[in-house]
């Protein structure tokens, strides 16, 4: 009977194991006391670690589709094999450093020992670069792969000339960075290191100004360079020359600087990068950046009035004198739409838990983002780990935080105006405990065709782009194009189907939506099912500053609990919920005559707000809110739901009952800092 084929996979799996064995035996080898055998181990050591990496590239190239017989579970076969050998490098790495020959702390390796090092070093690169740029041409014919290449390699040659030259280079440390492991070294941004050596797999050897020695990623150290701070030195005097040209340009490029350094700064995700722990395509969550830097993208911003011109009177926020009702106004785009659902989203690797799944969305126009950045959570269901969806059914009421449906309101002329759509996850690294936000890929929906007319309202299925807005286009999946397009139809089909897609549903305005939405501000993102609530709050707030001031140039302070805190309530989506829920309970409860009466909901409006959300808004037993902590999500859900929390006048003034210390923000309303200027 012939031998049973083995397939790539399971030869893989033997070689992992069979290279385990010899990493125990070298661990044992190591331990022991006899110097003699010190170098003969480290050399041995190398040979395995370079064999794990050959392992790690052969895995990284395999898919389903090569072996000979179904394989059950083999996504989750291939992400242990890829775990084991992370495991088996990173022992190698700690014992590498372990035998390496240890000089004087406080001086470098000489000039005749670095040079030897550095030369060797660079012909092997420079060999195994080149065998592997052959090899990825033939197999791939990716550019995009070939520069990224050559870039490594010119960076990694002029080092090695520089070391030879002049002994350790010294570089700067571009970000913080924590030892993980035995032989790591701990560094602070901004501190200068010597880099003595440097290994292929992008762990570099530096000394600090202690004499402390230890293992530093690449990716956080940049070459201290005179010509940088001249540079910088030039680019100051230029701003000091030019102040006025330079506020102009602030101001259209304000979050494009914003931007630009989520783009280029180094953090912890290019460590992940290099691992392998995300896949090709995942960045720094541009938009999550932007939301964490104050309130210039929320909702509790773009919700207030917006100054005219002269600063003397209100651009979006009239009254008509007929009825006393706040005069609707149309916006160039006022539109509703459905995300339906992600398909092909690849998940991130091995060491990653994923705390949220999401999509930002925003009004934008190529440069700048235009509006509030508003998020939606998707679902997720495990047996389908590529696919995400939105609006979940369920009982009750569905939370705005899980609702796809939504609305938006922009008053750009920009020809490019359009919807950017961001997908993203929020992660915690199971190693270190350390949070972030990544960018899963971005798609961007232009709303006006070449001629300036609007596109249809339709169905639309959008193709997830990898990077950012502003890099080139990046490929989220590299096995889907590494071969060039193919020429067949039915091949193009087939690779449609294959690329990460966003599934959106444009939809009109019905009467009702659209006379509630004419009366929100001109530009504004957010739930639909919050839209009778900001268009009450709107007409509260223009009774408020058109017609109970005592003349337009006043700006006293306006005694107002509700103008004062509601805003910081939109940014707050389980707060909205519980206001919700109380609004819908007591107009189930009104005539239909009430329904239509604003004077009757905006008196409703305050009650139910003092009743249901003032109170929890500044409650001491109220934990603050953090995104996708599911233990603070809870915490707050019991307070905000609990029976014993219903408020009555006893109960405020119960002394079981607890607040946070009074300041006098949380009950009036300051024109001049909350105004749009």
């Amino acid at each position: 009977m012939p031998p049973k084929r083995r397939g790539p996979l399971q030869t893989v799996q033997r070689e992992t194991d069979d290279i385990k064995r010899k990493v125990d035996a070298l661990v044992q080898q190591a331990a022991k006391p006899d110097a003699s055998d010190r170098t003969e181990t480290f050399e041995r050591c190398k040979e395995l670690k370079r064999a794990v990496e050959e392992i790690m590239k052969t895995l990284k190239k395999l898919s389903k589709a090569d072996e000979p017989a179904p394989v059950g579970n083999y996504d989750q076969c291939k992400r242990d094999e890829e775990k084991r050998l992370l495991t088996l490098h990173e022992r190698l790495q700690s014992l590498a450093f372990q035998l390496q020959p240890q000089d004087d702390e406080m001086a470098g390796p000489s000039s005749s020992q670095t040079e030897q090092e550095s030369d060797e070093e660079n012909s092997d690169e420079k060999d195994e670069s080149s065998e592997d740029e052959d090899a990825e041409e033939e197999v791939h014919d990716d550019d995009d792969d070939d520069d990224d290449d050559d870039d490594s390699d010119d960076e990694d040659t002029e080092i090695g000339q520089t070391a030879t030259g002049q002994g350790p280079v010294s570089y700067v440390a571009l970000s913080a960075f924590t030892g993980e492991e035995e032989g790591d070294l701990s560094i602070q941004k901004g501190e200068v290191l010597k880099v003595l050596s440097k290994n292929k797999d992008g762990w570099w050897l530096a000394q600090n100004s202690n004499g402390q020695k230890g293992l530093v990623p690449k990716t956080f150290l940049k070459m201290s360079s005179l010509q940088d701070s001249e540079r910088e030195n030039e680019d100051e005097g230029e701003s000091e020359q030019e102040p006025e040209e330079s506020d102009i340009k602030s101001s259209k490029t304000s979050n494009w600087n914003t931007i630009r350094k989520a783009v280029t700064e180094i953090d912890a995700t290019d460590v992940l990068s290099a691992m392998g722990a995300i896949p090709p395509g995942f960045r720094p969550s541009t938009l999550s950046r932007l939301l964490e830097e104050g309130t210039s993208y929320r909702a509790s911003h773009f919700i207030q009035p917006k100054l005219s011109q002269s600063q003397l009177s209100f651009k979006d926020l009239h009254m008509d004198p007929d009825t006393g009702k706040v005069h609707g106004r149309p916006s160039r785009v006022s539109l509703t739409l459905t995300l339906w659902s992600c398909r092909m989203i690849p998940p991130p690797g091995v060491g990653l838990q994923v705390l949220s799944r999401h999509v930002r969305l925003c009004a934008f126009n190529g440069t700048q983002v235009l509006s509030n950045i508003h998020t939606v959570r998707a679902t997720y269901n495990p047996k389908s780990p590529k696919t995400w969806s939105f609006s979940p059914r369920m009982t009750g009421m569905l939370p705005c935080l899980l609702d796809g449906d939504c609305f938006l309101r922009c008053d750009s002329e920009s020809p490019d105006l359009g919807i950017l759509f961001e997908l993203g996850v929020t992660y915690i690294r199971n190693s270190t405990g350390e949070r972030g936000d990544l960018s899963c890929g971005w798609a961007f929906l232009k709303l006006f065709d070449e001629s300036g007319a609007p596109i249809a309202l339709r169905t639309q299925e959008l193709t997830i782009h990898g990077g950012t807005p502003f890099e080139r286009d990046t490929d989220m999946d590299t096995t889907s194009t590494k071969r060039g397009y193919p020429t067949g139809v039915f091949q193009q089909m087939l690779l449609s189907r294959k690329m990460p897609k966003l599934v959106v549903k444009l939809k009109s305005v019905n009467t009702r939506s659209r006379l509630l939405l004419n009366l929100l501000p001109d530009t504004i993102v957010g739930s639909l099912s919050t839209v009778h609530l900001l268009a009450t709050y709107r007409q509260i707030l223009a009774d408020a500053l058109l017609l109970d001031r005592v003349t337009m140039c006043n700006a006293d302070l306006i005694c107002s609990s509700v103008l004062a805190s509601f805003p910081d309530v939109l940014d707050q989506p389980d707060l909205m919920d519980a206001f919700r829920k109380s609004w819908t309970e007591s107009e189930s409860n009104l005539r239909r005559s009430d329904k239509r009466d604003i004077s009757v909901l905006k008196q409703m409006f305050v009650s139910i707000y003092m009743a249901s959300v003032f109170q929890l808004l500044y409650s001491a037993e109220m934990p603050t809110p953090c995104w996708a902590d599911e233990e603070v999500e809870s915490q707050r859900a019991r307070i905000i739901y609990s029976p014993s929390q219903k408020i009555t006048v006893e109960t405020i003034l119960s002394s079981q009952c607890s607040h946070q210390a009074f300041d006098i923000t949380q009950v009036t309303y300051d024109l001049i800092s909350r105004a749009q200027h």
